[in-house]
C-alpha cells in the first residue's frame, strides 16, 4: 500500500475520516473532497499529517460533472496518480414518499449515484494507465432486496442504483486489473444518526449491538489489499446480519 494515493469523497467526518487516518498511517497519500465540512476536512487533514501521513482536503460539489473533471485533474497533475477512488459520499434526508420533492429526489441521486458514475469514468482511465487500481463504493446492506423504503426512498434507490453501477464497472474493467466492489453497511455508529435512534434499532441487528467505524473502514481495508485482487462485482455486508 505505500506511496499510493486514494481519492476519497466524502472523507471528511465518519466512516471516511476514520478510512483517511487508516490509510494515512498505512502510507497512501490521502486526498479528501468535501462539500460543505470544510473545519471537519481541515481536522482530518491535520489528523492524518500528525500521524505522519500525507493528506489535502479540496472542496468539491462531487454531483457536479465538471467538478468531477477539474477535481481528477489536479489530483492527477498533483500526486501524478490516483490508485484508489473510496466513494463514501452520500447525502440523506428522510421525508415520506408523498412528501418528497422533486429537487429533494434529485439531489439523493445526484450525490449518491450520479457522483460515482462522473468519477468513475474519470478515474478509469487513468488507472488502465497505471496497470490497475481499486473502486469502492457505500451501499446499503439490504439494498440487493430492493424492499420498500417509504421514508428514504430516494436516497434508497440511488443506493440499489449504485449496486447495479458497482456491477457493470467491475465487469468492464476486470480485465485492465482494476476491481469495483461495494461496501454495504447496515447500523454503524459513523456520527451522523442519533445515538438514540441507534439504540433503538439494535433489537432488529442479529449481532445484537450496533457496528463500529472500524468495522467499514476493515472491509474497506480488505478490498484495497492484494488479497483481494480476485474480488470484485461484490457488495460486501458491513450488518451484523440486519438486511438479510
Amino acid at each position: 500500500m505505500p506511496g499510493k494515493v486514494a481519492l476519497i469523497p466524502g472523507g471528511a467526518k465518519g466512516i471516511g475520516r476514520e478510512l483517511g487516518l487508516a490509510l494515512g498511517a498505512a502510507g497512501w497519500t490521502v486526498v479528501l473532497c468535501y462539500r460543505t465540512s470544510q473545519d471537519a476536512a481541515a481536522r482530518t487533514c491535520a489528523d492524518i499529517e500528525q500521524r505522519g501521513g500525507t493528506a489535502l482536503s479540496v472542496r468539491a460539489d462531487v454531483s457536479n460533472a465538471e467538478t468531477c473533471a477539474t477535481l481528477v485533474t489536479d489530483v492527477v497533475g498533483r500526486f501524478g496518480r490516483i490508485d484508489a477512488l473510496i466513494h463514501c459520499a452520500g447525502p440523506y434526508h428522510r421525508v415520506s414518499l408523498l412528501d418528497e420533492t422533486p429537487e429533494g429526489w434529485r439531489a439523493m441521486f445526484a450525490g449518491n449515484l450520479d457522483s460515482l458514475f462522473y468519477l468513475a469514468r474519470l478515474v478509469a482511465p487513468i488507472m488502465i494507465a497505471q496497470g490497475g487500481g481499486r473502486i469502492i463504493a457505500f451501499s446499503i446492506a439490504n439494498a440487493d432486496r430492493a424492499v420498500s423504503q417509504t421514508m428514504i426512498t430516494a436516497h434508497y434507490l440511488a443506493k440499489v442504483g449504485v449496486l447495479g453501477l458497482v456491477r457493470s464497472l467491475a465487469r468492464t474493467l476486470a480485465k485492465h486489473a482494476i476491481t469495483v466492489n461495494a461496501v454495504s453497511p447496515g447500523f454503524i455508529d459513523s456520527g451522523s444518526m442519533d445515538p438514540g435512534e441507534l439504540a433503538a434499532m439494535v433489537k432488529n441487528i442479529p449481532a445484537g449491538y450496533v457496528g463500529a467505524r472500524k468495522d467499514a473502514v476493515n472491509a474497506v481495508l480488505y478490498l484495497l489489499a492484494d488479497e483481494a485482487s480476485y474480488v470484485t462485482g461484490t457488495s460486501l455486508h458491513v450488518s451484523g446480519g440486519w438486511g438479510l
